[in-house]
């Protein structure tokens, strides 16, 4: 009688157990790797979603040919991140787990495969900045993340940097790619101060994967005011001129923050979705399964999923693994109720709304046409379209798809420019304000 996966790994440590996991997914022993899910996360992933995303994956890439050394991390007391690189006939993924100390598994997701180093963009200067490492939050769901300030006296308008949906880290790692990291250092190398932190999804998989009332708000809201509030207190930092960033799902729950935290000065939107996330799903699911036909058992399970996001029989009690990527029935009715566009045109504060012209996931027609209509009557309002640019901003030529991520590129440059740019006569209406004042 074959073994299970719990007694298959009994006594391993992460790193084996990591191993393991890959080698019964690529075995189709699905149902083994679902045995070592831990409570949370079996709450929100199944052995037939796993199936899905995985097999729709190896249709494009291949056969797996060989695993790689596993690379472990702690990230917190008990629980370990370890990456399997997997190298396939034509490509290769990385495989992420969140593994603690009895072997069980409280997070599992497919990266693309790491083929190269992030260097720094050209645009950035660095000695003309300095980088320290911050808390952001308090107790037990506090998150770690980077302060990047100009050097000299300042004082400098501060951005607040927040990552798209998922379990980012503070840079927005994807492949070799850190788009949050690119934008950092090229505005901090153009005087403006820039945090950016750990999502607590990515710091505290485990955690958070046990809360069952978890919701959008509560993956952004609580550690994005408090981040604003520590780039306030910085000493080289003009607390009147804090601004929020976000890209992607950032973009959507910037008005949300700023709503919360009144003292924020303006926001960017950088292919801030405003379509409501479970129609994009199936939309962008869609595309890609006209790209690949492997993909298209995922889009129909999306398509199922999503109409009962949009069910009125949708309650708190429906089970996660019926709706989009696991998600908890909480987080699917607040996003039900919450209109990024009304709550941004509701709000007092200037906004830059880039959008990338090639983006497949975000885009002008489904989501930046939302944006338009509904701020058309602000004259506050900037808004501008990289017609070359993708999700991540990355200039190209010709469709978009996600093996454009997996090759390492940087943030456009023009990118950069628009939003220094656009804090730039902010800075000098501020001070003929002050100067005025003081004669």
């Amino acid at each position: 009688m074959r073994k299970v996966g719990v007694e298959m790994t009994m006594g391993m440590g992460p790193a084996a157990v990591a191993t393991a996991v890959v080698e019964m997914a690529g075995n189709g022993r699905f149902a083994d790797v679902e045995e070592l899910f831990a409570p949370p996360l079996r709450a929100v992933v199944s052995a037939e979603a796993l199936r899905v995303e995985w097999e729709g994956l190896i249709s494009r890439i291949g056969s797996i040919s060989a695993l790689g050394t596993p690379v472990s991390e702690p990230v917190q007391a008990g629980l370990t991140r370890v990456s399997v690189p997997v190298t396939c006939d034509r490509g290769g993924l990385t495989v992420v787990m969140s593994v603690d100390e009895a072997g069980l598994l409280h997070g599992l997701r497919l990266a693309p495969a790491l083929t190269a180093q992030w260097t720094p963009p050209p645009y950035a200067r660095r000695k003309s900045f300095d980088e320290h490492e911050v808390t952001v939050g308090s107790g037990a769901l506090a998150v770690p993340g980077t302060l990047s300030v100009p050097r000299g006296r300042g004082p400098w308008p501060g951005v607040v940097l927040l990552s798209g949906g998922g379990p980012f880290d503070r840079d927005e790692t994807s492949g070799p790619n850190k788009p949050l990291k690119d934008l950092a250092w090229g505005l901090a190398s153009r005087g403006v101060a820039v945090l950016r932190f750990d999502k607590v999804t990515y710091a505290h998989a485990g955690q958070v994967a046990g809360k069952s009332d978890f919701t959008m708000s509560d993956e952004y809201v609580p550690h994005a005011v408090a981040a604003i509030h520590l780039l306030q207190r910085h000493p080289t930092v003009d607390a009147a001129r804090v601004y929020v960033a976000g890209h992607s799902m950032g973009g959507k729950v910037a008005p949300r923050v700023a709503a919360a935290e009144p003292s924020v000065a303006g926001l960017v939107l950088l292919a801030g979705d405003a379509q409501p996330m479970h129609q994009a799903a199936v939309r962008v699911v869609s595309y890609l399964a006209s790209l690949d036909p492997g993909a298209r058992s995922a889009a129909e399970m999306i398509t199922r999923q999503a109409a009962m996001v949009d069910s009125p029989g949708l309650s708190p009690d429906t089970p996660a693994t019926e709706l989009p990527f696991g998600y908890s029935a909480a987080y699917w009715l607040d996003l039900r109720g919450y209109d990024p566009v009304a709550t941004a045109a509701a709000l007092d504060k200037p906004m830059l709304i880039l959008q990338g012209g090639r983006d497949y996931q975000v885009t002008v027609a489904d989501d930046l046409a939302r944006w338009q209509a509904g701020l058309a009557h602000r004259a506050d309002v900037t808004i501008r379209v990289h017609d070359a640019d993708d999700h991540l901003f990355f200039s190209g030529s010709g469709p978009s798809t996600p093996a454009d991520y997996e090759s390492p590129q940087h943030v456009d440059a023009a990118v950069v420019a628009d939003i220094a740019d656009w804090l730039a006569p902010r800075q000098g209406k501020i001070a003929r304000l002050i100067s005025g004042l003081t004669r």
